[in-house]
């Protein structure tokens, strides 16, 4: 019997120290795959790494892009486009106008009565649409053919409290893909972006385009101005403060423009003009810069990208982008270890993390993290990540969003410079050195609207590159709509009445 009992306890002894080499097995496995997490991590960090100093060179960086860009067709990756805008609304103008706003997945139609006398937009009303995804690889009379009809219906059945007129109606058309203007209602689509892909549609009028649909509709309008989203948006800035002279998009797209001293245009581009100044259509969306800190997440986003070596900026720090590259961080997490258990299936599909929910993963300030988790697991199909899991992913978001934000403050700073609203003066602000001017910015997009801490941390950028003072006379306004009203502002502005 007693050997019994010990032959027992022998073998309890060497079932317990299995069990324990087992745990202590597991508990290395962990760490090691924490560790290769972690190290994924720190990686990324470092890549993405915007000091002030490296700020400042993307600040020089643009600001040498916009010159080099205003003195040559094709002297930059700037585009610098002549909008044909050399006067912004003034507040004076009265009646009813429409506006047709095109953007990336949906548009608006809207109505905008003017009651004169600075910032009376006595009413606007609109409608938004998506756009079917099969016109935005079809054709362009099928694009436009749409755009006629849904306009015609809305203003079939429009608001009777807006007063009505026999004569022509006027509409300004905001179109946000790179168009060349041939005046302030025409211009040349130069290339599709945001996904669109009509081939049919570049090297064509788009305003024309649009106009011959909205006869076919039977509708009685003429476009009086064509405009991009910025440009609109500077329009309704600069109609409620004539101190906006910038305007920037941050959505699911970006761009910028800004109004040029018209003597820089005529001495680099030989324009005449009466004006003292012209908006300028960066499509700032394709800078770049050998300072903006690329990683390998942003060079497989792009290879793999319909528009491939293009619109570097825009993929690094638009709403379109911004959540991929979260996406393709945690995939080589998952690949490399077991954090998020069995996840790269799902994480591998392209665009499955939109940047609304990276968004919204960033800023859950719950205890643990439930929405991060109810996230991951509803849309990515991740269920059962631990806590520390969901820190990690959170991390992820915040280094992604604070290098896009720091990196949009940069690319302001650097038109505040060209256009010497900067600080430091000199000949291109026609003001002493050392004088800082008021100068609002005008700011539209889901993604500055929307997300906080992006907002934070792109203001965070501005003082650190401007300093306390300096910054002190920049103000960011933002602006809802601001496209479409502003479109409707500048059919107002140009309208074959005035």
């Amino acid at each position: 019997m007693g050997r019994v009992l010990l032959g027992l306890a022998v073998g309890c002894a060497v079932v317990g120290c299995g069990i324990a080499a087992v745990a202590v097995g597991r508990r290395a496995r962990s760490r090691r795959a924490w560790g290769r997490a972690v190290a994924v991590l720190k990686e990324l960090e470092e890549g993405c790494a915007t000091p002030t100093s490296r700020l400042r060179q993307v600040v020089d960086a643009m600001a040498v892009e916009m010159h080099a860009g205003l003195a040559s067709d094709g002297g930059s990756k700037l585009k610098m486009l002549l909008t044909f805008v050399d006067a912004l609304p003034d507040g004076n103008e009265t009646g009813t106008y429409y506006a047709l706003d095109l953007g990336a997945t949906t548009f608006r139609v809207l109505k905008v009565q003017l009651g004169g006398k600075r910032s009376m937009i006595l009413r606007h009303q609109f409608e938004q649409h998506p756009i079917p995804a099969d016109l935005m690889t079809g054709t362009s009379e099928d694009l436009f053919d749409f755009l006629a009809m849904t306009l015609r219906n809305f203003v079939e059945r429009e608001n009777d409290g807006f007063q009505q007129s026999d004569k022509r109606k006027e509409l300004g058309l905001t179109f946000s893909f790179p168009v060349r203007q041939l005046s302030v209602s025409s211009g040349i689509l130069i290339k599709w972006t945001k996904g669109f892909a009509i081939e049919d549609a570049v090297g064509k009028d788009v305003a024309q385009c649009l106009q011959e649909a909205l006869t076919k509709s039977g509708l009685d309008m003429r476009v009086a101005a064509l405009v991009n989203d910025t440009v609109g948006t500077l329009a309704l800035g600069h109609y409620h403060d004539e101190d906006t002279v910038v305007a920037v998009i941050i959505g699911t797209g970006t761009n910028a423009c800004y109004i040029e001293r018209v003597d820089a245009i005529i001495k680099c581009q030989g324009l005449l003009t009466n004006s003292g100044g012209m908006v300028i259509n960066m499509e700032w969306g394709n800078f770049w810069s050998s300072h903006l800190p690329r990683t390998p997440y942003d060079f497989a986003l792009d290879d793999e990208s319909l528009n491939r070596n293009d619109q570097g900026f825009e993929k690094m720090i638009s709403g379109m982008y911004l959540g991929d590259i979260v996406r393709r961080v945690l995939l080589r997490i998952a690949l490399e270890s077991d954090v998020f258990g069995d996840s790269a299936q799902s994480l591998s599909k392209p665009f499955i993390l939109r940047t609304p929910l990276m968004a919204a993963i960033h800023e859950d300030d719950s205890p643990n993290l439930k929405e991060v988790g109810r996230i991951l697991e509803e849309n990515l199909q991740m269920p059962n990540i631990s806590l520390k899991a969901r820190r990690l992913v959170v991390r992820v978001c915040d280094v992604i969003t604070q290098r896009a934000a720091r990196l949009a403050a940069a690319g302001i700073v650097g038109i505040l410079k060209k256009i010497g609203r900067d600080g430091s003066g000199g000949v291109a602000s026609g003001r002493a050195i050392g004088k800082v001017r008021r100068t609002v910015v005008a700011i539209e997009g889901g993604i500055y609207a929307n997300y906080s801490t992006f907002r934070e941390y792109l203001k965070e950028a501005l003082v650190e590159i401007l300093g306390e003072e300096i910054v002190r006379n920049v103000i960011l306004r933002a602006y809802e709509d601001g496209s479409g009203i502003g479109a409707a502002l500048l059919a107002a502005s140009h309208s074959s009445e005035w």
